[in-house]
C-alpha cells in the first residue's frame, strides 16, 4: 500500500492505530489515538473517521472511540485461536470449579504469550493477567512452558533479551532460563513459583495438535504454599480432553 510522507504504509498506520487499544484502554478520543500512535491530528482524524465508517471502531455518546463489533466479527470468523478457546471452555470450566483458583489458556503471540481466556472465583488469588492481555514468555508459567517448546530460534531471540525481572523470583538469567526449559521439557509441565507475583505459583500444562506441536498452555495461578500436583493433575486431563474436542486427538 502506498507511503504517506513520512514513509510508513496506510497497512502501518492503521495497525498502530489499532494497537492504541489495550485491555485496559478500551475508549479513548481521536487525539489520544493520534498520540499514541504517533500520527499528525489530521491523519490520525482522517483514519478514524475511515476506520468508524468500517464499523472497525464505534463512537461512543461523547464522541469517544472504541473497538467497533465489525472487527470482532471478522476476527471471529477465521480465528484458529478463538475456536480453540471454545473448545476448551468447558475443561476449562470443569478446572477451575474443582481447583477453584485462576485457570487461563494461553498462545504465542509474537514472541509474548498472548491470554485467550481466564477464569476466576471471587476466592481466586492474586493475578495480573487479562483477557487478550500479555506477558513476556520468561516471566510466567504459560509463557515459559510456549518458550521450552517453541523451538531453538524463538528461545535464542527471546533470550537475547533484555529480560525484565516482575519479582525477585523472575529468572532473567539466560543461563538459567534455559535450564527451566530443559526441565520443564523434560517434566511435560511448568511450576513457577513468585515469578510474576510474590505470593502465587503459575504451573501450565501444554495443548498438541494433531502433529504433537504445542498450540497453547492451560494454567492455574495457585496460592504460593498450595502443592502444585494436584492442580497439575487436573489440567493434564483437561488438556487431553481439549485435545480431543479440537479435533486434535481421535476419541479413545
Amino acid at each position: 500500500m502506498a507511503n504517506s510522507a513520512s514513509g510508513d504504509s496506510v497497512t502501518d498506520r492503521l495497525v498502530r492505530v489499532l494497537e492504541t487499544f489495550t485491555p485496559a484502554r478500551t475508549v479513548q478520543t481521536t487525539s489520544e489515538i493520534g498520540r499514541r500512535a504517533g500520527l499528525p491530528s489530521s491523519s490520525a482524524h482522517r483514519i478514524v473517521a475511515e476506520l468508524v465508517a468500517a464499523g472497525l471502531l464505534e463512537r461512543d455518546d461523547e464522541r469517544r472511540v472504541r473497538i467497533g463489533m465489525r472487527l470482532w466479527e471478522l476476527a471471529t470468523r477465521s480465528s484458529t485461536a478463538l475456536r480453540l478457546r471454545q473448545a476448551a471452555m468447558p475443561f476449562m470450566e470443569r478446572v477451575q470449579a474443582r481447583v477453584r483458583e485462576h485457570t487461563q489458556l494461553a498462545i504465542l503471540e509474537q514472541d509474548e504469550a498472548l491470554f485467550l481466556e481466564r477464569l476466576s472465583s471471587p476466592t481466586s488469588g492474586a493475578n495480573i493477567t487479562q483477557i487478550a492481555g500479555r506477558l513476556p514468555l520468561h516471566a510466567s508459567s504459560s509463557g515459559l512452558l510456549l518458550l521450552a517448546y517453541g523451538g531453538a530460534e524463538l528461545q535464542d531471540r527471546v533470550l537475547a533479551g533484555p529480560l525484565r525481572p516482575l519479582t525477585r523470583e523472575t529468572l532473567v538469567d539466560p543461563v538459567a532460563v534455559r535450564r527451566k526449559l530443559a526441565e520443564i521439557r523434560l517434566a511435560g509441565h511448568a511450576v513457577a513459583p513468585g515469578y510474576i507475583e510474590d505470593v502465587s505459583t503459575g504451573v501450565a500444562v501444554p495443548i498438541r495438535d494433531e502433529t504433537d506441536h504445542v498450540v497453547a498452555a492451560l494454567s492455574v495461578i495457585l496460592p504460593r504454599e498450595a502443592k502444585p500436583d494436584p492442580a497439575l493433575a487436573e489440567l493434564h486431563r483437561a488438556a487431553h480432553d481439549i485435545e480431543r474436542s479440537a479435533g486434535y486427538r481421535r476419541p479413545e
